[in-house]
């Protein structure tokens, strides 16, 4: 009976991982950076992020709003009895438990997706931020939790950096899909910023906050365990790559296309962030 559990176990991280293969090549890649043993709760954690993402995002022919809160109660349902038969979210509740992840970090996900639903601009600081937090901070912030196997002291040391580290990734996101969620999605993110006239001014400052949440982000990769270190950095690499190209274009260009890093430039990216490591000139 034991084999059979710990079967269903595997197939259900199974699941999570295929799903997040299919959907992020650039995020399974850097899963793979990662100590081996920190694959399958990072997997957990994604397949149920692009779940509940996708739910908001892509199906438009159904009752979202529905469908987001069945999700919402079949999650707590199967962290409560540590079990589901969606594959998805049993690997995830096995994850929560293994890694003591707080409860509020998931409400404050589902909040944020909810905000998806209802929201398509952002008036003020306040309500951006939020979104950002419950978006993107918080996911940083479970695989944080794996990353320091239950160190708890370990993991609040780090809670800082990781949040601008998981800000600056959904600002970057923001800036690169500009066009695909103002026209297929109907959002804007940036607060008091008009897409259909994209200042150069109004491209400076989203730069200049990012820089900064890059900045702090940083400094916690460096305090990071060994066994996620890489994998981490390499992300940062690659997203700050992405950043300063970015940088160069005008804003009427983000506003027409999509900015994107070519694959060969990835494996660069690649190669380069293994030598600082091994160099440790992070």
């Amino acid at each position: 009976m034991e084999n059979k559990v710990k079967l269903y176990e595997q197939v259900a991280f199974e699941n999570s991982e295929s799903l997040t293969k299919r959907y992020s090549t650039s995020f399974s890649s850097a899963i793979r950076l990662l100590h081996p043993k920190l694959h399958a709760p990072i997997y957990g954690i994604y397949g149920f992020v692009r779940v509940a993402d996708e739910i908001v995002d892509s199906f438009h022919h159904i009752d979202q709003a529905a469908t987001l809160a069945a999700f919402k109660k079949e999650t707590y349902e199967a962290i409560e009895k540590k079990f589901s038969t969606n594959p998805i979210l049993h690997s995830f509740q096995s994850v929560v438990h293994e890694y003591k992840i707080q409860h509020d970090l998931i409400e404050s996900f589902f909040k944020s997706m909810e905000m998806d639903l209802d929201k398509k601009a952002y008036h003020t600081q306040e309500e951006y931020q939020s979104y950002i937090y419950g978006s993107a901070e918080v996911v940083g912030l479970m695989c944080l939790a794996v990353f320091c196997e239950g160190n708890k002291d370990y993991c609040n040391s780090l809670v800082a950096p990781a949040r601008a580290l998981g800000s600056a990734f959904q600002k970057i996101n923001f800036l690169r899909d500009l066009k695909e969620d103002y026209v297929d999605l109907k959002r804007t993110y940036f607060p008091n910023v008009d897409f259909d006239n994209l200042s150069e001014a109004d491209k400076d400052a989203i730069i200049l906050d990012i820089e900064n949440d890059f900045q702090n982000g940083l400094e916690g990769i460096r305090r990071l365990p060994l066994s996620s270190r890489f994998g981490v950095y390499t992300a940062f690499n690659y997203y700050y790559k992405l950043f300063e190209k970015i940088k160069k274009v005008p804003a009427k260009t983000i506003q027409q296309e999509r900015i994107r890093i070519p694959d060969i430039r990835k494996f660069f990216i690649l190669l380069e962030s293994y030598l600082t490591i091994q160099l440790n000139r992070i």
